[in-house]
């Protein structure tokens, strides 16, 4: 059994962008994701790629005990690595001070909510945990992958003035009042590699690769590999960025080989 290139899926935003390079060719569409879901069936954890240039709506995704008794499917867990920010990009993520959940509707309701978010400007190679209930979003000018459960269960508080659904209701019941505690500081694991999040969802590591390595897949799991910098060869394969390899538990070993510095996320389910 070899690793193996799991397919992408664009998907067009109001608020995404036809430039995508370097991870992938311009297109003739505002592409605002690129999900890697998996070819033949669905995958433990979904990788998307992240592209903006407007304003995502303020949303709020319930944690599987509040998904389960809501919509009867799991929930929502996420994390955010960021590729590239523009001067001055920002995100949100929870709320600058304490509100009531009254307060919090009417603040969505009369687009106040705005000014309540804490907007945290962003850099390149931060990374950034959003806790079920956090209440987000994502400002113009960032390029980011998020790792993720695989179900895309959003409720939508504010939109800008957009004419989509709102979920206020439900967003009210699971979202959290309490402050986020900011960006993830990376824990060095040795050898190029850094633990950038774990939680029972998955675990993602940034690893950064300057000569061929010798790659020994797990026997009880999937893991994935997600390209971000560099080029060379996997597996005897090219490798560039904006790749996503599936490799199955039980793969055989393999070499990854850069011909230019690689800089990857290795992600999987814990065990």
């Amino acid at each position: 059994m070899k690793p193996s290139l799991v397919s992408p899926w664009f998907r067009e935003m109001p608020w995404g962008t036809f430039a995508l390079e370097p991870w992938f060719p311009r297109q003739q569409a505002r592409i605002g994701e690129v999900w890697f879901r998996g070819d033949e069936e669905p995958l433990p954890i979904l990788v998307k790629f992240i592209f903006t240039t407007d304003r995502l709506s303020v949303q709020v995704h319930p944690g599987d005990e509040d998904a389960l008794r809501l919509e009867g499917a799991p929930g929502k867990t996420e994390m955010w690595h960021i590729l590239r920010a523009e001067p001055g990009a920002q995100i949100a993520l929870g709320l600058r001070g304490p509100i009531t959940r009254e307060g919090l509707r009417e603040a969505a309701l009369s687009g106040e909510i705005k000014h309540l978010l804490r907007w945290i400007w962003v850099q390149p190679e931060e990374t950034y945990f959003i806790y079920p209930g956090t209440i987000h979003t994502i400002g113009p000018g960032v390029t980011l992958c998020e790792i993720q459960q695989p179900r895309d269960l959003t409720y939508r508080l504010y939109d800008w003035g957009r004419p989509r659904e709102l979920h206020l209701e439900k967003a009210l019941e699971v979202a959290s009042l309490e402050p986020h505690p900011g960006r993830l500081a990376p824990v060095d694991l040795g050898g190029g590699r850094s633990l950038l999040a774990f939680c029972e969802h998955f675990a993602t590591e940034l690893w950064d690769l300057h000569r061929a390595v010798p790659y020994r897949p797990a026997e009880d799991r999937l893991q994935l590999l997600v390209i971000l910098e560099g080029d060379g060869r996997l597996a005897g394969e090219p490798l560039v960025p904006g790749q996503v390899w599936l490799v199955p538990a039980g793969t055989e070993p393999f070499r990854i080989e850069p011909h230019f510095p690689v800089r990857l996320l290795h992600t999987f389910v814990p065990g």
